[in-house]
């Protein structure tokens, strides 16, 4: 039985680690394991996004679990630098990036988060975003993707000019909000330890009853804090699984060569 890690404080020197959410069950997959713990081509779903992460030079890593969480830390326990930390309840995206506080509030940097279930996102997109974050002194940075059937996903919602103003997930869209191609994959970059006292200042007034962590972008554009996303080059990079329907178009990905691993 592993026991959640409780890590020393980070030197002021790192200026870079990952936040990787992996608390939730999973309901669609119809499996009794986590659905990060689903294997895509005999490997787990979450073993591919902390090998990119890694790839792209994090050292630091600390992931959220919360359902079946020993299950999740057993197939990680051979990567060296993770740290644990529960999500006892799953009150959405924010309240798990939250749940890290006390781990991080010492930690002067940056902190990459991302998604446990989108396994294919590669090192290279990764070090992309964090790249364009520290290039533009941006307060949070959004990875996002332009495709032909947005359905499912939040939205990125911008000016005439193209200034990114906020993220609307589907079930808060109008009928206008829902034609914009271009969504978010649930990977940002934001600045710590600020990001924790602006999640503060996010409610759970939406369709779901979540804190949504999208609502980070509208929450630093009201401080005048500087926002902006990158586009995936390829936008199949994406696809996250809810389902078994998804986890075989990724295998089919895979297969066909669109995407690589």
């Amino acid at each position: 039985m592993f026991k959640l890690v409780t890590p020393t404080k980070m030197s002021k020197s790192s200026n870079i680690s990952a936040l990787v959410l992996a608390a939730g069950k999973g309901t669609r997959m119809k499996s009794e394991s986590p659905k990060v713990a689903v294997l895509l081509n005999g490997k787990p779903l979450i073993s591919y996004v902390i090998d990119s992460l890694k790839k792209s030079g994090i050292e630091e890593i600390y992931v959220v679990v919360g359902y079946k969480k020993e299950e999740v830390m057993d197939i990680l326990n051979n990567y060296s630098g993770l740290h644990f930390i529960e999500q006892k309840e799953q009150l959405g995206t924010g309240h798990a990036v939250l749940c890290a506080e006390q781990e991080l509030q010492e930690f002067k940097g940056s902190i990459l988060v991302c998604c446990g279930d989108v396994p294919m996102i590669s090192s290279e997109s990764f070090s992309k975003l964090i790249e364009l974050h520290t290039k533009e002194e941006n307060s949070t940075t959004v990875l996002s993707a332009e495709v032909s059937n947005p359905k499912g996903y939040g939205r990125l919602l911008r000016d005439f000019q193209g200034k990114l103003l906020s993220i609307v997930e589907e079930k808060d869209a109008s009928e206008s909000e829902k034609q914009v191609k271009e969504i978010n994959t649930g990977t940002y970059v934001f600045e710590s330890p600020a990001v924790f006292e602006n999640l503060k200042s996010i409610n759970s007034q939406n369709a779901q009853n979540e804190y949504y962590l999208p609502d980070m972008v509208k929450v630093c554009n009201s401080q005048n804090l500087k926002t902006a996303s990158l586009i995936l080059s390829n936008s199949l990079e994406s696809t996250g699984v809810n389902s078994p329907e998804d986890l075989k178009y990724l295998e089919t990905l895979i297969s066909e060569g669109r995407l690589t691993v």
